[in-house]
């Protein structure tokens, strides 16, 4: 009786953990890596991203990663956003971001934040509106309170 109580609870353990496992993975989207914007792709054409015109000078962004989930909740974790030309080089030119997610052409954002003097920032948000599951050719940008974008999300693409 002993060894089939233990059993039986052991097999309820393993199936309620693979439960829990499998609600547990309501993400829609990730982000690994940033990319700094350059203002310029070629000549005078300004580097313009899903419609958003980029920064005025050039900026870094040393680490970036980014959850969305299916219920629009973002945290966004983005260290060293800081100019990478101009006289405010290697300052985070008294910035405040925010993240905007693009699921195909429509805009999902972010409340702002401020970038701290080493160009850190956390955001821990929902975005408005709340994205559509699936999130078709996601794009994630770091914008400023002004619409400009800093920074881009590399997607994280599961194998």
């Amino acid at each position: 009786m002993r060894k089939t109580l233990i059993v039986s609870i052991r097999v309820l353990l393993i199936v309620g953990l693979f439960a829990s496992v499998v609600l547990a993975d309501d993400t829609l989207v990730r982000f690994e890596g940033g990319i700094g914007v350059i203002p310029v792709r070629s000549g005078p054409a300004a580097n313009v991203v899903q419609g958003v015109n980029p920064g005025g000078q050039p900026w870094v962004i040393a680490d970036l990663s980014a959850r969305v989930k299916v219920n629009g909740q973002i945290s966004v974790d983005g260290r060293g956003l800081l100019l990478a030309g101009g006289n405010g080089i290697g300052t985070n030119g008294v910035q405040s971001v925010r993240a905007r997610l693009f699921c195909g052409v429509v805009a999902h954002n972010s409340g702002l934040v401020a970038l701290a003097p080493n160009g850190d920032f956390e955001i821990d948000d929902v975005l408005t509106p709340m994205p559509p599951d699936p999130c078709t050719n996601p794009v994630l940008l770091i914008v400023s309170a002004g619409g400009n974008w800093f920074a881009a999300g590399i997607p994280k693409l599961d194998k």
